[in-house]
Formats: structure tokens, C-alpha cells, sequence
């Protein structure tokens, strides 16, 4: 039997195959390309290529693709197979270096933003040396990179590395100031935790909503929910643990750190959490994983939701973003140590994050902004719209006393008295985690809670990495020319604390008060939904500060607005389509058959005897026809905010109008029609309800 550590990578051409197969002086210089970003020689690349076509071969694997990311937020691929013909009329399996390096998918049909003619419709791919290669099926994955004709960035990952090295690069101009020649390199790590529900298929095959758009459009709320928090972290049923185990096999097997797993707060939802990684790696690694866990879901007879919000009443999923900062020596560059007080190289990355949150506040808000978010943020299931940062209580002393020039007298470290002999004592941790905040400090690392469940990790970690690789160069620029290095290094602390602090706040995000305290006197912003959040992409400071570390043109900013957009439009869009036509066809019959049995049923009663009363019948009648009528009236207001819809022509606009009239719109019909479910027999309603989905799996 094979055992864990045998299999785990087993599908992965890593650095343990790779020295096994390639020769010492190719291994070491694709290490330099991928440690030093050293130029690949073509020589190389074949070598590489052939021991790649060999080690997948062997594995089983009779195609390869170059596996990219474009804007759509999931994957892309196209396969190709090893084949080349011999002269015999047989064939023989190649792979070049050439085909290794770029690749020429054409891929006309993905989101451009404008950045892109149709006459210019070719994409290229580019190979990513820094992201392993792996066997999905039958096929040698090849992570890369995927630009326009142009060379303009289509894709998620190329912005993504580019941030990285924007960081890097100002990193490493901070820890010489320090004296710290020897690290070379400063690379962000990444562990995405994630969230998602698992249903019965044959209970989503029913239900067009779930099919069409990944959530529930419709549904009452059942007798019981998550009220008694009885499923968070309970007991996995065993239908869900055997998934859970294939799912950590298939994961182990492509090298993914599949560390955590357990029951979320609500019923039928669940959590992955891998160990932390490089960020592009970890970026490639969660776009797998959740490809691998909707695959899995389907050979158990499941279906797994990645939706931010797939049922109303019952908290949503997001993917908490655990980020940090690493030498190539191995030293996490947030961890505050012992004595965080007396660690200023520590106090000034911290200080760099800070100030990057709040510059930057509105990028990190459009970074996250999606039609499926927008049911979870602000929700008190999720952080608030408002970003702001948790420090703890330990660092914000700190932090209060630099500013104001005061002795720093510690915190108290108290320990955990859980009142019996026999448990172990332990200390307080005085960071804590703050599960309210969008952006907290959790030890050695900020956990930005705000990304949904079924986005791309990228985006996020593009705009935090360039918002604080910003702070490092203005930190940088001021300290290098600096005549007294620790008087100018005291001096820039304490004012960063004084202009930043606003961002600061440790208590409940949830309160009301904090988002009146927040948007009001503190001056944050409170980006509520998708349209308000998205333009922040192309104002000027951020478009200044994004080309200024060249992790995007102007051109490509603005794409990324239109396509953010657009892609909202389309979403919300195909929702009330759903809606339309569920109503029309599924509800409006199903109640109104209901109500003329019904209708029935009285009138038999009175042909019996004429004293019977039917005074239940009559009520329910009146009732259903009043909700018949009600949601008749509403679907065609419906349709009339979709007919409008398709008159406009500009994607700002069109925005703006789903936001202030077509969401409240399908509100109301939702309203309508649950109602009606209520009082609708179950053996009439023409679909599995909330009941049924939440707990049908045992």
C-alpha cells in the first residue's frame, strides 16, 4: 500500500524529479530561472521538455496543455498530443522546448476588455518555470502565463508575478538598510482557506437555479437552520468524510498542501484550508483544488457549491487570504519575534502594511467585488464592506506608544485558568483573531477575510503586494538619503502610525456604530456593492501606483474594469432570466394547481352537505390567488427591468441600472414566491426546498 509521503506530489514534476532527470548543469540553471529570474536558454528548455514528455509518459499521459488563466476567473486549457509521425508511417512521441516555452492557443473568445481587435485575436501562452508542471488524467499540465499579440496581460497570472516582483524588489531595498545583505530574494506566501457546500445531485438536478447560476434564487426558510450551531465543527457524516478523503488524496497526489478540514456554521457547508505557500503557486494550487473538489463531489453523488452565497438565511462562503512575507533563508518577515517593541525592522513592515491597507483600501475592496460577494460582505456572516485592520492588543500599545513618544509597559500576558488541575495552562495569545475584521493580524501573518469563495486568489494578492511594495519604496526613498538612519527609521514610525491609525480598529466590525463611526469620523470608505466598488480599479492614484511598479498598463486597468463589469452585468442578468422563467413555468403552475384542488376539495364538502363549513378551504383559496396574482404581477415587472436592460449600451450604466432596479425587483418576487411555498402542499412544489438541500446529505 502506498503511504502518504510516497504519493504525495507523485503527479508533479518537482524538484525531486527534476534533479532525478535532468542533468546537474541544466537542473542548476533552470534553478537560477526560477530562484533569480535568470533568462532561460533554449538548450535548457529541451532538456527539460524531453525529461518532462518521459516522467508524464510514464505517469500515463498522452497529451499536454499549457494551462493558463484568463479573466473568466477559472482555468483554460488545450490539448495536445505527443504524437509526431515517423517515416515508417508509425509515430513516435516528442516534445520540444519550443512547444514547452510558448504556446499559441488562439483563445479569440475570452474576455479582452477592448485590449484586443478581432483581427488580433491570437493569445500566447508563456511557460511559468516558477509553478511545477502535473498530470491531471491524461494530461502533462504546464502552468504559464497568457498575453495578446500585444503582449498585454490577459490573464490573472502575469500581473500577479509582476507584483511579486514589484515587492521584492523594495523588500530587499528595506533589509539592506537593515544590514541584511545575505537574502536575495523576498518572496509572499499564501495558504487560501476555502469554503463550500455539498448537496445531493439528484436534488441539484432539479433545481434550474442552482444549475443556471450556482445559487438559489428561490426557497423559504426551513423549520431549522444553523440556530444551534450544532453543525460547526460537529461530526462528519460519513457520506462527507468519504468525499473529504478522496478529495486530500487526489489533492496530496498534485502536490497541494491539503492540511484542515471540517463542518462549517452552516448546514451542508465545509472547509479546506491548506498549509501556505508562494503566492503564485498557491494561486494555481486553489484554482486546482477547487476544479478537484467538484470533480470528486460528482463520483460521490454530490455536488459541490463554490457559490459566495447559494442559500439565503444561513452564512455564506468566503476564502480567507493568509499572507505573509519570506526571505529565501527561510525567515518570516511579519513574525514579530519575543520582543516585538524592540524589532524595527519588524515595526517598519508592519508599519508598510498598514499605511498599503489604507491608501490603498478601495483596490483591496474592488479586488474582492463580485455579483456573488455582494450577498456576503456586510452581511454579519462576513466582514463589513468598510476595510479596516486588527492588530491585537499587544501590537496596538506598541504602536500607541511609538506615536506618542511614551514608554512601551507591555501587555499583560495572562494565562488561560480554565479551572481544572488536570488541563494544561497555556498563554493568552494577544493577537487573537478577530473573526469581524476584514484584515487581521493573526500571528505571523494577515488573514484578509473578504475574498469570496469562488474567486481567483490573484486579484487580491495583486493589489496587496503593489500597495505594499508602494510603501517600501516611499519608506526607501526617505530612508536611504537619511543622515541618521535610527532618528530618520523612529521618525517615519511614529508618523506613518499618526497618518494611518484610522485604519486600526479591534472591535466588532459587525456593530452598526463602527461602519457610522467608520465612514463618518474616521473618513474610510463603505463600498457596498460591486458597481461602487469596481471604479476604484481606474481612479487615478491607484492607476499611478499600479503602472508606477509596472504590474499593469493603463490599458490593462481599464480592460479589467470593463470586463469586472461586464461580468457582473452578465451574472446578475442570467439570475433574473432564471427567475423569470422558473416563475413562469415551475411556481405559477404548481401553486395554481395546488389552489384549484383545493378549490375543489370545498366544493365537494358542499355538494355532501350544505352545513359543512369550508371556511379553511376559502381562506386558503383567497390567499393563494392573492399570491398567484402577486407573483404574476411581480415576474412581469421583472421582465420589463430585464426588456430595459438590453436597450442600454454602456456597461457603466447598465451596472448602475441592475443595481438600483433590477436587484430589487427580483427581492421582491423572491418574497412573493417563498411565500407562497409556505402555504403550498410539499407534494405540489416543483422542486427540492431549503429542507431537502441543506440536509439531505447523510
Amino acid at each position: 500500500m502506498t503511504t502518504i509521503p510516497e504519493s504525495f506530489g507523485s503527479l508533479v514534476f518537482d524538484c525531486r524529479v527534476m534533479k532525478a532527470r535532468l542533468s546537474a548543469d541544466v537542473y542548476h540553471s533552470l534553478k537560477r530561472t526560477i530562484q533569480k529570474g535568470n533568462k532561460l536558454d533554449l538548450s535548457v528548455a529541451n532538456a527539460v521538455a524531453a525529461a518532462m514528455k518521459d516522467w508524464a509518459v510514464e505517469n500515463g499521459a498522452t497529451h499536454f496543455t499549457h494551462w493558463f488563466q484568463p479573466l473568466t476567473g477559472i482555468t483554460a486549457e488545450k490539448h495536445d498530443s505527443f504524437i509526431t509521425p515517423a517515416p515508417d508511417g508509425r509515430v513516435i512521441m516528442e516534445f520540444s522546448g519550443k512547444e514547452l516555452i510558448k504556446g499559441e492557443p488562439d483563445a479569440s473568445s475570452f474576455p479582452s476588455g477592448g485590449l484586443r481587435a478581432t483581427f488580433e485575436a491570437r493569445g500566447y501562452t508563456a511557460w511559468d518555470p516558477t509553478s511545477y508542471a502535473f498530470i491531471k488524467g491524461k494530461t502533462l499540465c504546464i502552468p504559464t502565463a497568457f498575453c495578446s499579440y500585444g503582449g498585454e496581460a490577459l490573464d490573472k497570472k502575469t500581473p500577479l508575478l509582476r507584483s511579486m516582483e514589484a515587492l521584492n524588489k523594495q523588500a530587499l531595498r528595506i533589509l539592506k538598510l537593515f544590514g541584511n545583505d545575505e537574502v536575495k530574494r523576498v518572496t509572499t506566501s499564501v495558504g487560501p482557506e476555502q469554503e463550500y457546500f455539498l448537496i445531493d445531485r439528484a436534488m441539484y438536478d432539479k433545481r434550474r437555479d442552482l444549475i443556471y447560476t450556482g445559487r438559489t434564487l428561490f426557497g423559504a426558510k426551513p423549520p431549522k437552520g444553523q440556530e444551534m450551531d450544532d453543525h460547526y465543527f460537529g461530526s462528519i457524516k460519513p457520506r462527507v468524510a468519504a468525499y473529504m478523503e478522496e478529495l486530500n488524496e487526489e489533492l496530496w497526489k498534485l502536490g497541494v498542501l491539503a492540511k484542515t478540514e471540517h463542518n462549517e456554521v452552516a448546514p451542508a457547508q465545509h472547509e479546506l484550508a491548506p498549509i501556505y505557500t508562494t503566492t503564485n503557486i498557491a494561486t494555481d494550487q486553489n484554482q486546482l483544488t477547487m476544479e478537484i473538489m467538484q470533480k470528486v463531489a460528482a463520483k460521490h453523488g454530490l455536488v459541490c457549491l463554490l457559490h459566495e452565497k447559494p442559500f439565503a438565511g444561513v452564512n455564506g462562503s468566503g476564502k480567507h487570504n493568509n499572507w505573509s512575507l519570506s526571505t529565501d533563508i527561510g525567515a518570516n518577515l511579519l513574525s514579530p519575534g519575543e520582543t516585538p517593541y524592540e524589532n524595527a525592522q519588524f515595526l517598519l513592515l508592519l508599519c508598510a502594511v498598514i499605511q498599503a491597507v489604507d491608501d490603498y483600501q478601495g483596490l483591496l475592496r474592488a479586488s474582492v467585488a463580485t455579483a456573488g460577494n455582494d450577498h456576503r460582505l456586510g452581511a454579519n456572516e462576513a466582514p463589513p464592506a468598510v476595510v479596516s485592520i486588527f492588530l491585537g492588543d499587544e501590537l496596538t500599545a506598541i504602536l500607541g506608544a511609538i506615536e506618542t513618544d511614551t514608554a512601551y509597559t507591555g501587555v499583560e500576558k495572562k494565562k488561560m485558568k480554565l479551572g481544572v488541575d488536570v488541563l494544561p495552562r497555556f498563554i493568552r495569545d494577544t493577537t487573537d483573531r478577530n473573526r469581524t475584521s476584514p484584515f487581521a493580524f493573526t500571528g505571523n501573518k494577515f488573514e484578509f477575510r473578504m475574498l469570496g469563495s469562488s474567486n481567483s486568489i490573484a486579484c487580491t494578492n495583486i493589489m496587496l503586494n503593489a500597495a505594499v511594495a508602494e510603501s517600501l519604496k516611499l519608506y526607501a526613498d526617505e530612508l536611504e538619503k537619511a543622515e541618521d538612519f535610527n532618528t530618520a527609521l523612529h521618525e517615519l514610525i511614529k508618523n506613518a502610525i499618526k497618518a494611518h491609525k484610522r485604519i486600526i480598529f479591534n472591535g466588532n466590525g459587525y456593530d452598526d456604530a463602527w461602519i457610522t463611526e467608520a465612514t463618518e469620523k474616521r473618513g474610510l470608505l463603505n463600498l457596498r456593492t460591486t458597481p461602487d466598488a469596481i471604479s476604484e480599479i481606474i481612479k487615478k492614484k491607484n492607476v499611478d501606483m499600479l503602472t508606477s511598479h509596472k504590474v499593469f498598463s493603463e490599458a490593462e486597468l481599464h480592460s479589467r474594469y470593463e470586463i469586472m463589469l461586464e461580468n457582473y452585468c452578465k451574472t446578475v442578468c442570467i439570475e433574473a432570466q432564471t427567475m423569470s422563467d422558473m416563475s413562469r413555468k415551475q411556481i405559477l403552475p404548481a401553486v395554481e394547481r395546488y389552489a384549484a384542488d383545493v378549490a375543489d376539495a370545498a366544493a365537494s364538502k358542499k355538494t355532501l352537505d350544505t352545513e359543512i363549513s369550508c371556511c379553511y378551504e376559502k381562506k386558503l383559496v383567497k390567499k393563494l390567488a392573492a399570491l398567484i396574482d402577486s407573483i404574476d404581477s411581480r415576474t412581469d415587472a421583472l421582465d420589463g427591468v430585464i426588456a430595459k436592460l438590453k436597450t442600454l449600451t454602456d456597461i457603466t450604466e447598465e451596472a448602475t441600472y441592475i443595481r438600483d432596479e433590477m436587484i430589487s425587483k427580483m427581492s421582491q418576487l423572491r418574497a412573493a414566491a417563498d411565500e407562497a411555498e409556505v402555504m403550498t402542499a410539499e407534494s405540489y412544489w416543483p422542486f427540492p426546498t431549503y429542507g431537502d438541500l441543506l440536509f439531505g446529505v447523510k
